[in-house]
């Protein structure tokens, strides 16, 4: 990706707010440039900034979240919305849907969810990079462009956490830079051999990428995070 995407932040609870900020900060692919906790607040700055993603929570002081996409009226433009909300509820999820919101968290979450959503998010504006404009797209691009990418996690085998696997792939995106089995147990608080299972699976459905380092003796194999 050739830029940051741009996120604004809408939060009422200024604490929250922080938390989700050192989640955005955290990926390499995203910069925070504001921050909002009311809907007013939010409509205003996310008209004068522009961003390309937008945090939102559905209950603010003075308006719904999602009031503030209806008022947002050109501004919209391709805005990328990720709902980050307490809101559990058929109704909210169905609105939230007829609003153009593909990416739905539910709170409290963990870092590793977020991420995986940005991670579908960056993917999807770098499609759009891309993509020519005029040029005709195949079923399979249009997929891409309307609902994401789909498939966030391919399923663990048998014998392997989900949980865990999204742990162990935050743990390899966050050290950026190739490392050891070893060296990301120490990270995870894992047995060398549990955390070799999981890499492993990454490497096979295309998360990560695996080296060979070549010294004195047997090869060490080296990963890093594919996405």
């Amino acid at each position: 990706m050739s830029a940051q995407l741009r996120v604004v932040i809408v939060e009422d609870d200024p604490g929250v707010a922080l938390i989700n900020r050192a989640f955005v900060t955290a990926h390499a692919g995203f910069t925070v440039v504001g921050e909002a906790h009311s809907g007013a607040q939010a409509v205003g700055l996310i008209a004068e900034l522009k961003p390309d993603v937008v945090l939102l929570d559905f209950y603010l002081p003075d308006f719904p979240g999602l009031a503030v996409l209806d008022r947002l009226g050109p501004f919209r433009g391709s805005l990328e919305i990720i709902a980050v909300t307490a809101a559990r509820d058929v109704e909210s999820v169905r609105q939230a849907r007829a609003r153009g919101v593909r990416h739905y968290l539910v709170k409290p979450f963990m870092a590793s969810a977020l991420f995986e959503r940005l991670d579908e998010v960056a993917r999807q504006f770098d499609t759009v990079r891309r993509t020519s404009r005029g040029k005709l797209l195949d079923q399979r691009s249009v997929d891409a462009l309307i609902a994401g990418t789909p498939g966030r996690y391919a399923p663990p085998p048998k014998g392997l956490s989900e949980a865990t696997l999204q742990r162990v792939h935050l743990a390899l995106q966050a050290a950026g830079t190739d490392v050891s089995a070893a060296e990301l147990a120490g990270r995870v608080g894992m047995s060398r051999v549990g955390v070799r299972r999981y890499l492993e699976h990454l490497v096979d459905v295309g998360r990560a990428t695996l080296t060979p380092r070549y010294g004195a003796g047997r090869p060490e194999n080296r990963y890093r995070s594919g996405s």
